[in-house]
């Protein structure tokens, strides 16, 4: 399977692209970056392209993939709706309809956000933001559109994120987390179970195409050992 990676320097990204390399049927790893991340990895093929709403420049690269992890995104905070919807619906779209009529035959995978507004007419502004860009996905023709909604996320394996304030907020869990974890096994997932639930629903789809955290920690769940002969 090749896979196309938006986000791989994020915090959510990091764990995906860690997944995606570790992962035996995984052949490449397209990354599209704005700067050079300085990793290697013989399965991993990184393009720099500085703009995110055209990609008439790196077509070609973008042709014959099998899935996009779509792991790009903004914190709402202190934005007018207007300019969030432009770093949410906008460049997203711009992303998926490129991909839609290159690779219709791939399988998408957004994440977007638990508490995300599907009818789009909701108080919270963000929410309907990605409603809105959930929307507006599952109406392109694509083989399947699969739409994350995470809630808390537990980083692993040294992965940090990128934002200082939510960074500050993870340090402080950091030693919480396997008490959360216990205490609400079905909220909070982690990186690592992130990754693996794109993995297998890219691979062998999913009953739903809205995934809530109980359904990604599910999905996202070690295979089991093989059975003795």
């Amino acid at each position: 399977m090749k896979v196309l990676l938006f986000g791989a320097t994020g915090m959510i990204g990091q764990g995906v692209l860690r997944e995606c390399l570790r992962d035996p049927g995984v052949s490449q790893v397209v990354a599209l970056v704005r700067k050079p991340s300085g990793q290697t990895h013989a399965k991993l093929k990184e393009i720099v392209h500085g703009d995110f709403f055209d990609y008439r420049a790196v077509e070609p690269d973008l042709a014959g993939l099998d899935a996009c992890f779509f792991c790009l995104g903004v914190s709402a905070a202190g934005l007018p709706e207007a300019e969030y919807q432009r770093l949410t619906y906008d460049l997203t779209l711009a992303a998926a309809v490129t991909l839609a009529r290159l690779n219709p035959s791939m399988a998408f995978v957004y994440v977007s956000g638990a508490g995300t507004d599907s009818t789009e007419q909701g108080r919270t502004m963000w929410a309907r933001v990605k409603g809105r860009t959930e929307n507006a996905l599952r109406r392109l023709p694509f083989r399947a559109v699969y739409l994350f909604r995470p809630g808390l996320i537990q980083p692993l394996h040294g992965i940090r994120s990128r934002t200082g304030w939510y960074q500050a907020i993870y340090t402080v869990l950091g030693p919480c987390f396997p008490l959360l974890r216990r205490l609400f096994p079905k909220a909070i997932l982690t990186t690592e179970e992130l990754g693996r639930a794109m993995l297998r629903v890219a691979r062998d789809g999913a009953p739903a195409a809205v995934l809530e955290a109980a359904d990604l920690i599910a999905l996202g769940a070690p295979p089991a050992p093989a059975a003795a002969p």
